[in-house]
């Protein structure tokens, strides 16, 4: 049952040029031949095999401005995705970073990484750094220096500065530069970067992200040579409706069929089970330190494959780094800052006008230029953090993130559905029953795609509506909360079986008279609308440890605690804030049986079992709140 996708669906339907195909190649309209001809009117395009310190290839595009009156900065994104299209005559539509960039010139480079696409050698999924090379030994980091040292020596025209970019996986080559980086390279933009695959993408905490399986595709069968075309095909799943597909597939060994042993990342994922050395060595984000080059990570609040990557890489940068270190969040799903709509809607709700444009023509463009072509003295009046307030749909300031100003406030997890800031002191419990072949679902929506994007903001009344979903919620507000910084839910638990996952969303309830958009599905009015503002899962086996997970013990007290990206959001007077917590969230997140079991992908069909879960009334969640 396996079906060969085009390859144009992967990698020519791009955000803007090719700099996510994994994730976008289903929702981004092909642009149309000839309908934008600016790059190949005012670019040459030049295809070289760069040769690495072992002697290996790799395939890079190089496109140079035709006015050779002045010198120009290099801008270089490297890619699994593929540098299409090939070819000295034929020509991306757009090139760089954003649509300003192009137009003003500079050097646009593209590269496929080692083992992908038109490049020699042996691709390496998240390859681990490695610290003090000799010889001939390699990583990203190498095969990074290696190619910029050919580009300012061999490039006509360069003015001797490289910046780096990249969303998601190129995100993760952009930060990857910044390790042993050479003294060439001034800016790097690190954009969605994945840090960790055991917290980004395909895991999260623990948890094995089902509606990450088809693209398991894309990252796990090699290839022998260099190639233009796909090598990879995609598993047809034979329907529309995913839900459907993955329970009749349940347990996970049901899949298998799918892919076989040739799939490396499958089978990496099947005997990697807890975050042990293989991942720990893969991570980038221990590694940043010392960093030289100026940085701007940039994320999208309601990015749903990459929120632990882009805030880690930022605070890590930030807390072991003098260089010039800024960032940005707007209102956007993965990669939407690098598109050219004019309205910013996710889901059902519409954040402005613009916001995309904006940040490319006032921030990312003024970033380059400020390090590759200006004074490069820091002095690029952006701020700290550019963070959009999702909430009063408003862009603001700080010096830090999170803000100075900020204190921790929690809130209790009481019984008859209250969230209030004293907890009751008389014990008592919230219980549901949990079904793990009758789980949650985390949207509504019947559809098949490679990745959720849309339930970031969506309308969450029919999970509060089920009785095994727990709605804990404060009375309504008389005056505006603002949330800056992340969250820690603080749950109190047990449980009759002996595993469990803890799923926490924070909703910002509606007014009954908030007006309806034309944004809205016909389902659905604004009207008591609960938008999603933030939500993650633990897999509670690994409450104390990632590397040593453990059983509940049925029925004892348990505590959970469960970290939530930051969110910058405020509630306004009027509104509410309600906290939901359930036991499934699928199929965005696969099904914990509820039973210990040591490997979820050998779990049995008899390991499924209904089980109760109690959360004590000593449970709460803290927010970073704002102080004006």
């Amino acid at each position: 049952m396996i079906k060969k996708i085009l390859l144009i669906a992967l990698v020519t339907l791009t955000v803007f040029n090719c700099q996510d195909t994994k994730h976008q190649a289903i929702d981004i309209p092909e642009i149309a031949e000839g309908e934008n001809t600016f790059a190949k009117d005012n670019y040459t395009k030049r295809e070289v095999m760069i040769e690495m310190r072992d002697g290996i290839n790799l395939h890079t595009t190089i496109y140079t401005p035709k006015d050779t009156t002045k010198t120009y900065p290099i801008l270089m994104m490297r890619t699994p995705y593929s540098c299409r299209p090939y070819g000295e005559t034929e020509f991306k539509s757009k090139i760089g970073p954003n649509k300003y960039l192009m137009e003003e010139g500079n050097i646009m480079v593209y590269q496929d990484v080692r083992g992908r696409w038109n490049s020699e050698g042996v691709y390496d999924n998240m390859r681990a750094y490695i610290p003090n090379k000799t010889g001939e030994q390699i990583d990203e980091a190498s095969d990074t220096y290696d190619t910029i040292e050919w580009l300012v020596n061999n490039v006509e025209y360069n003015n001797g500065n490289v910046g780096t970019y990249g969303i998601s996986y190129p995100g993760f080559y952009a930060t990857y530069s910044l390790l042993d980086s050479h003294p060439a390279l001034k800016a790097v933009s690190p954009q969605a970067c994945i840090g960790d695959f055991f917290f980004d993408d395909f895991i999260h905490n623990g948890a094995y992200l089902l509606s990450y399986w088809r693209a398991t595709s894309v990252f796990g069968y090699m290839k022998d040579t260099p190639t233009t075309e796909a090598w990879y095909e995609f598993p047809d799943i034979g329907t529309e409706d995913q839900h459907q597909f993955f329970l009749d597939h349940m347990p996970l060994s049901k899949l298998n069929k799918f892919y076989d042993s040739t799939n490396v990342f499958m089978e990496q994922l099947k005997e990697h089970v807890t975050y042990d050395e293989f991942w720990q060595s893969r991570g980038i984000i221990q590694h940043l330190k010392d960093i030289k080059p100026a940085t701007m990570v940039v994320g999208g609040f309601f990015d749903a494959e990459d929120l632990y990557g882009p805030f880690n890489t930022y605070k890590s940068i930030e807390n072991n780094s003098e260089n010039y270190n800024t960032m940005v969040f707007g209102p956007w799903s993965h990669g939407d800052w690098a598109r050219n709509k004019d309205r910013q809607v996710i889901g059902n709700i519409n954040f402005g006008d613009s916001i995309s444009d904006y940040f490319q023509k006032n921030i990312e463009t003024k970033f380059f230029n400020h390090f590759l072509k200006g004074d490069a003295n820091g002095e690029t009046g952006l701020a700290e953090a550019h963070m959009f307030n999702t909430g009063t749909k408003q862009w603001e300031s700080f010096e830090t993130w999170p803000p100075k100003n900020t204190a921790k406030e929690s809130y209790f997890m009481q019984p008859s559905e209250r969230l209030t800031q004293q907890a009751n002191r008389m014990i008592a419990t919230s219980d549901f029953v949990s079904n793990p072949k009758k789980p949650v679902p985390y949207t509504e929506d019947i559809k098949v795609g490679f990745t959720p994007r849309k339930f970031m903001t969506d309308d969450q009344r029919f999970a509060s509506r089920r009785p095994d979903v727990l709605t804990f919620e404060t009375e309504v507000l008389e005056n505006d909360i603002t949330l800056a910084g992340d969250i820690l839910a603080k749950l109190n638990v047990s449980t009759t079986g002996t595993a469990a996952d803890w799923i926490v969303k924070v909703i910002d309830v509606f007014p009954a008279d908030t007006e309806n958009t034309d944004d809205v599905q016909d389902h659905l009015k604004l009207s008591n609308y609960h938008m999603m503002v933030r939500s993650e899962v633990l897999r509670g086996r690994f409450r104390n440890s990632m590397t040593n997970p453990e059983p509940f013990v049925p029925n004892k007290k348990t505590v959970v605690n469960l970290k939530l990206q930051d969110v910058f959001h405020t509630f306004k007077k009027g509104h509410k804030i309600q906290v939901q917590v359930q036991s499934t969230f699928f199929p965005y997140i696969d099904a914990n049986p509820q039973t210990y079991v040591d490997n979820i992908f050998e779990a049995k069909e008899s390991d499924f079992k209904t089980q109760t879960h109690k959360v004590f009334n000593d449970s709460s969640i803290e927010f970073t709140v704002l102080k004006q």
